[in-house]
């Protein structure tokens, strides 16, 4: 019966580990997301993506919370600290199923949310005072692209007629090309692909891991809250020994 016990402690510490990693993976996709749409969020018609985040995060930290309380009841024998692990769990389960729930509604809605991209290509000005065109050439440098579906697009915007119709802006320029000047008679120097299908991956990427992120913790806490009934309907006795007087 002992050893039983030990070895079921043994089996909770480890999985707790398990609870660490899953935290600090949902917790990086939060932050990943965030950081995404922090540098983008002029291409985004609203900032309901970020619930996504804050939801994802709060999760994070929720496993983290409960990875450390798991791995102390490896040490003690509290059947109300064990009841309050299987609640933490339950919670945690709450917020996974509804960041995840969340973050696969924004994977269809991707293009209807990204809707304002193709009119901040439009009013770009090249000047650096204009938050327009910062968020265009930071996100063609970021994702290494040039304008939404390709270079092409720049062909039709105010600015690039204004500019003389001869190049694009050097944000498009291939840093593998390191003489490019944004000219359109050197289209092999600038970058093929458009930005919106970039940006597309980079989200639904944030989004994916996310909403994996679910199946992984559901996996991991049935297999707590199993090791933690069997510690429950083995509790651990205190021997007594009768005492004689002499």
């Amino acid at each position: 019966m002992c050893e039983g016990r030990k070895g079921l402690k043994t089996a909770l510490q480890l999985v707790c580990q398990l609870l660490w990693v899953l935290g600090i993976l949902v917790g990086l996709s939060g932050v990943y997301l965030l950081m995404t749409y922090k540098h983008s969020r002029l291409f985004f018609s609203d900032s309901y993506i970020t619930l996504s985040c804050s939801l994802a995060l709060a999760s994070a930290a929720l496993l983290l919370v409960s990875g450390s309380f798991g791995s102390c009841l490896s040490f003690k024998d509290s059947t109300f600290m064990q009841g309050l692990f299987v609640y933490l769990l339950f919670m945690v389960f709450c917020l996974e199923s509804t960041s995840s729930a969340l973050a696969y509604y924004r994977t269809t809605e991707l293009d209807a949310e990204m809707a304002p991209l193709p009119g901040v290509f439009l009013n770009y000005t090249g000047s650096s005072q204009d938050p327009n065109s910062r968020a265009v050439d930071s996100a063609q440098e970021k994702f290494q692209c040039c304008g939404v579906h390709g270079y092409r697009d720049w062909l039709e915007t105010t600015w690039f007629k204004d500019a003389g119709g001869l190049q694009v802006p050097l944000s498009c320029c291939n840093t593998t090309f390191p003489s490019c000047n944004g000219t359109v008679h050197q289209p092999w120097q600038l970058y093929t692909e458009g930005c919106q299908k970039k940006l597309e991956m980079s989200v639904h990427f944030a989004l994916m891991l996310i909403i994996w992120g679910l199946p992984l913790v559901l996996l991991v806490e049935v297999t707590l809250v199993l090791i933690v009934i069997q510690l429950m309907r083995n509790p651990s006795y205190i021997h007594y020994r009768t005492l004689t007087v002499k």
